[in-house]
């Protein structure tokens, strides 16, 4: 696979997926984006856009559909769905995959290569994560909140294939932060230490990050949720370091106060929430591992009932 012709799919372009579909595409790549209802006609009748601190940036695929078979096969899949979708969504990448097609998951929760797999090739699939913080703020327009940007990806077995060199390469050519990792697990694992806690506290408190640091009963339970996550991904055989917990609620200090997980604005928005793959995940592999994770168990419960789309209004 040549770098310099790379040809990419956006399944879907939310906020991880829109994001990219702009910056790659800005940088000559060929992506193709698949969308639906308004944020599709949007994409089609004036491009992709995307609002960031630098300013708003519009790009247009060279191809916007919600049909994959319009697309065809390409070089390298962005998969990035919510946690509940991942089944129905992968079935769209069907057509989109060749022999040597890589299909990079940019998703919240630890289960996701193990969820694909149960509808794609397993060859096809590698692993990965993104540290961003995105959402669709109107149909075809991507809002980027703060600066950081990074996206770490290897094949499941942290190697660094010719075909992720290429995706590579196709990034940093965007100007994108992609970073060599040695173990792509424990960058997975690292992440959704800090997510999960974020999530849970974020939407169950309907809450900023800020308030959590201010108030000692929520940074209690912030920390708690860190370890409980930390713990758990140690049980598994994931090689998290020691001091990774001190580390994570250090990080926090340098975000900003008025951040918030996709979940809780999600359950703002009465949205359908990913409770299930998040603190839900926690609470359930704690389970099965006979670890306690009475923390993340609580969060999961009290965001249950606000689970389902519509359940959830403004606060």
């Amino acid at each position: 696979m040549e770098a310099v012709d790379m040809k990419f799919a956006t399944v879907a372009t939310g906020g991880i997926g829109g994001y990219l579909a702009v910056r790659l595409t800005q940088a000559g790549e060929d992506v193709a984006t698949l969308a639906r209802g308004a944020h599709l006609d949007a994409i089609k009748s004036r491009g992709l856009a995307l609002a960031s601190a630098d300013g708003l940036t519009t790009s247009r695929p060279f191809i916007a559909t919600d049909n994959p078979a319009e697309i065809g096969p390409v070089d390298a899949v962005i998969f990035a769905v919510k946690a509940r979708d991942v089944e129905r969504a992968a079935e769209s990448c069907l057509p989109l995959i060749r022999p040597e097609t890589v299909v990079i998951p940019f998703l919240n929760g630890v289960e996701t290569v193990e969820r694909l797999a149960t509808v794609l090739p397993l060859e096809n699939i590698a692993n990965g994560t993104a540290k961003i913080s995105v959402t669709i703020d109107e149909p075809g327009t991507i809002r980027q909140v703060g600066r950081f940007a990074i996206f770490t990806f290897a094949e499941r077995d942290s190697s660094q294939s010719p075909r992720i060199r290429a995706v590579r390469s196709a990034f940093e050519r965007a100007g994108l932060e992609a970073p060599v990792v040695e173990d792509i697990d424990v960058e997975l694992w690292r992440k959704f230490c800090f997510f999960a806690p974020l999530s849970g506290v974020t939407a169950a408190a309907r809450c900023t990050l800020g308030e959590i640091r201010r108030d000692p009963h929520l940074t209690r339970v912030f920390q708690d949720a860190i370890a409980e996550t930390a713990v758990l991904g140690r049980a598994l055989g994931v090689a998290l370091p020691g001091d990774m917990e001190a580390r994570i609620w250090h990080g926090v200090s340098e975000l900003p106060d008025n951040m918030r997980a996709s979940t809780a604005i999600d359950l703002e928005a009465g949205r359908a929430l990913e409770v299930d793959w998040i603190s839900g995940a926690v609470a359930r592999l704690s389970d099965a591992a006979g670890l306690n994770a009475p923390t993340h168990r609580t969060l999961n419960a009290v965001l249950q009932p606000w689970k389902a789309p519509g359940a959830a209004g403004s606060p």
